[in-house]
C-alpha cells in the first residue's frame, strides 16, 4: 500500500486548536436572544424574599420586579414569564386570586409593560396552582379529582383578564386536555387575537419541580401524575403536540428540559413554529448546590447546559440564570 503522508490523514483536531477556530466552526450558539427570564412576584411583600432552594432567585416586591425586567432588557434578554405569588389569605378552592383584575399577577403583568412596554416580551403563566388552597393546576370534582373541564372555563378567564392586563404571550401550563383551543377561542372573543398561546405542550411530573413550590408557595399535597405527562413516555408527546398544534398554538413547550433533551429533540424536528424548553428550579438546584460545594465549575456548567438545550432544539430558553447568561455571551 502506497502511503501518502502521516495516519491518520483526517484530523478533526485541527478544528479544535484555538479559541477563535472553535468558535468559528461552532454549530450551535447561544445568544441573548435565545433566553427568557422567569421570574416571581409576591404581594404584600416590601422587600425581595429569598428562595432557599435557589439562591440567587427571589420572590419580587413590584418594585424589584421593574428592576429585573429593565436589566433583562439592557443584558438583551427577549423575555420574562411571570409568576404571581398572592397572599395565602385569598387562596381558595377555585383560585380567585387568578382571575381578579386587580391580583397580584395582573397588577405586575401592567407594571412590567409600563417600565420596558414592547422592549421585552412579557409572558404570564396561565394556571391555578398559585391561587388554589389545595395547590392543584385547576378546580377540584367531589370526590377531589382535579375537573378538566370546568378547569378550562377558568382558564378562558385568566386568558381575558391576563390579556387586559397588557400581557404580550399566555403559557398555559396547567395539562389540562383542550386547553390551548379554550384559551385561543377566549383572546379571539374579546377582540385579543395578537396575544399569543406558549403551548406547555410537553410537561412531565417531575421531581426536579420541588424549588419551584417553594417560589410560588405552592400548597400542593401529594402529586399531578393525573394529568401531567409520565417520565417514561415519549410517543406520549408526540400525541400532545399534534393536539396543542390543532388547537392554535404558536409556540411550543417541554418540560423540564435537561431530563427530556431527546423529548426536545424529536419535537424540534417535527414542528415548524418555534420551540422552548425551560430549564426548571431543580436544574438551577443541582448546578448552584454542587458549585456551591466546589465540585463544579459553577459559570462553565451553566453555558454548557445552556448550550444543550440549544443544540437539542430550543429557540428559546426559560431559565432562572437568563439576565446573567445573557451578559457572558455578549462577551463571548
Amino acid at each position: 500500500m502506497t502511503s501518502y503522508g502521516s495516519f491518520p490523514g483526517s484530523r478533526p483536531r485541527r478544528l479544535r486548536t484555538t479559541p477563535v477556530m472553535r468558535r468559528m466552526v461552532a454549530e450551535t450558539r447561544l445568544h441573548p436572544a435565545n433566553l427568557i427570564l422567569p421570574a416571581f412576584v409576591r404581594e404584600g411583600v416590601s422587600e425581595p424574599v429569598p428562595i432557599g432552594a435557589m439562591p440567587g432567585v427571589v420572590q419580587h416586591t413590584r418594585d424589584t420586579l421593574r428592576k429585573a425586567a429593565v436589566e433583562a432588557v439592557e443584558a438583551g434578554v427577549s423575555g420574562i414569564m411571570l409568576f404571581g405569588v398572592p397572599e395565602d389569605a385569598k387562596k381558595d378552592a377555585a383560585g380567585t386570586a387568578g382571575t381578579d383584575p386587580d391580583g397580584i399577577l395582573q397588577v405586575a403583568i401592567r407594571d412590567v409593560r409600563a417600565e420596558v412596554g414592547d422592549e421585552l416580551v412579557v409572558m404570564s403563566d396561565l394556571c391555578l396552582d398559585e391561587y388554589t388552597d389545595h395547590g392543584h393546576c385547576g378546580v377540584l370534582d367531589a370526590e377531589g379529582r382535579v375537573d378538566n373541564d370546568a378547569t378550562l372555563e377558568r382558564y378562558a378567564e385568566m386568558a381575558q383578564v391576563q390579556a387586559d392586563a397588557g400581557v404580550h404571550v399566555v403559557g398555559p401550563s396547567g395539562m389540562m386536555d383542550g386547553q390551548v383551543g379554550v384559551v385561543r377561542d377566549a383572546l379571539d372573543t374579546i377582540g385579543k387575537e395578537d396575544v399569543a398561546v406558549l403551548a406547555y405542550t410537553v410537561k412531565y411530573a417531575s421531581a426536579f419541580y420541588g424549588p419551584f413550590r417553594e417560589a410560588v408557595g405552592s400548597s400542593l399535597k401529594g402529586d399531578r401524575k393525573t394529568y401531567q405527562q409520565d417520565a417514561a413516555n415519549s410517543r406520549e408527546s408526540m400525541r400532545e403536540l399534534a393536539l396543542d398544534l390543532e388547537e392554535g398554538a404558536d409556540m411550543v413547550m417541554v418540560k423540564p428540559a435537561g431530563p427530556y433533551l431527546d423529548v426536545l429533540a424529536k419535537v424540534a424536528d417535527a414542528v415548524d413554529v418555534p420551540v422552548a424548553a425551560y430549564q426548571i428550579s431543580g436544574e438551577y438546584a443541582m448546578i448552584e448546590a454542587a458549585a456551591e460545594k466546589g465540585w463544579i465549575e459553577r459559570d462553565k456548567a451553566i453555558l454548557e447546559s445552556l448550550t444543550g438545550i440549544r443544540r437539542a432544539g430550543a429557540q428559546m430558553i426559560l431559565t432562572y440564570w437568563a439576565t446573567e447568561a445573557a451578559q457572558w455571551c455578549r462577551r463571548l
